[in-house]
């Protein structure tokens, strides 16, 4: 039996999409996305690593009238949009950065991460709203020329699933699986002793078909879940903790039959020198370990559209 091993690499791509509904928004992340974007995409092509970016839909536009009043979220919910038309530099739209992950040989996927940031699971958000936000995302990528079958819900937080595939999705990327300090009184302490000293890397899954006929590709780990000041301490006692994570993760990942490692981030989490070298270091380990035991690094779509062949 030959081994299927992967690993997958998925982007929430927002720009600033991903902060209008915050309070306060952070400026730092939000200046310096489109940048992190470019150099993220950069490393990808020097390493020849493909990856699934999720695009929020209004990235696509050209223009908009900050209303949206054909958007059942309501002009609360626009209220930060500046509308007008897409300048150089934009934080409200990105079809240049679009156009950089198309134009790019490595062979990327888009795929969505809804129209404008609206939460899916979250209490309050109708089935319409849902709904504007799937149609109004495939309309935008459809105009640009391109069929989205990949969905990464906003922040995590899943609702409205069975709307999916009737808008041309065949999957999604699911929470990841608990690990053992997870809904446990120990999760305070057993997170960060795990990352920093731990020899259980994160969990390596597998896709599975759920009740919508959707596949759902979990996650395995966030790749700046720790960051700040618990970083800072990690690393003055041994290494960086997420570099460390995805070392054990490759290594569980040879050590089974079949699975995959999926990783995810956000372009804008690579705001300084220090974050670029923490993915360049990740970037290097995950090619390393293809040439070394042949494991394939894969879009979403790929996983996906392998997994239905064999079922």
């Amino acid at each position: 039996m030959v081994a299927e091993w992967r690993v997958v690499l998925s982007l929430d791509a927002e720009l600033v999409w991903g902060f209008h509904d915050h309070e306060q928004m952070p400026r730092e992340r939000i200046s310096h996305a489109r940048e992190s974007w470019r150099y993220i995409l950069g490393l990808f092509k020097e390493f020849d690593v493909p990856a699934t970016w999720a695009v929020v839909g209004h990235l696509f536009l050209d223009c908009c009238d900050g209303v949206h009043a054909d958007h059942p979220g309501g002009e609360e919910w626009f209220l930060r949009d500046p509308g007008g038309e897409r300048t150089e530099g934009s934080e409200w739209f990105g079809r240049d950065l679009v156009d950089a992950i198309s134009d790019s040989t490595v062979g990327h996927e888009i795929g969505s991460h809804s129209f404008s940031h609206v939460e899916f699971g979250k209490r309050g958000v109708s089935k319409e709203v849902a709904e504007a936000e799937l149609l109004q995302s495939v309309d935008a990528a459809e105009e640009y020329g391109i069929d989205l079958t990949s969905f990464v819900f906003p922040r995590n937080n899943i609702g409205y699933r069975e709307l999916l595939a009737e808008y041309g999705f065949s999957c999604y990327r699911g929470r990841a699986p608990d690990r053992w300090y997870d809904e446990t009184a120990f999760r305070l302490i057993g997170k960060p002793v795990t990352f920093a000293f731990g020899k259980s890397g994160p969990p390596i899954v597998r896709p599975e078909t759920d009740e919508h006929g959707l596949v759902n590709l979990p996650a395995s780990m966030y790749l700046f879940s720790i960051n700040g000041p618990a970083r800072d301490a990690m690393e003055r006692l041994t290494t960086d903790p997420i570099v460390r994570q995805v070392k054990l993760g490759l290594q569980r990942l040879t050590d089974e039959p079949e699975g995959t490692l999926h990783l995810w981030l956000h372009p804008n989490n690579v705001t300084t020198e220090r974050d670029r070298v923490r993915l360049r270091r990740i970037v290097s380990m995950i090619a390393e370990c293809r040439e070394r035991y042949g494991i394939e690094v894969e879009p979403m779509s790929d996983v996906v559209e392998k997994f239905r062949e064999n079922e």
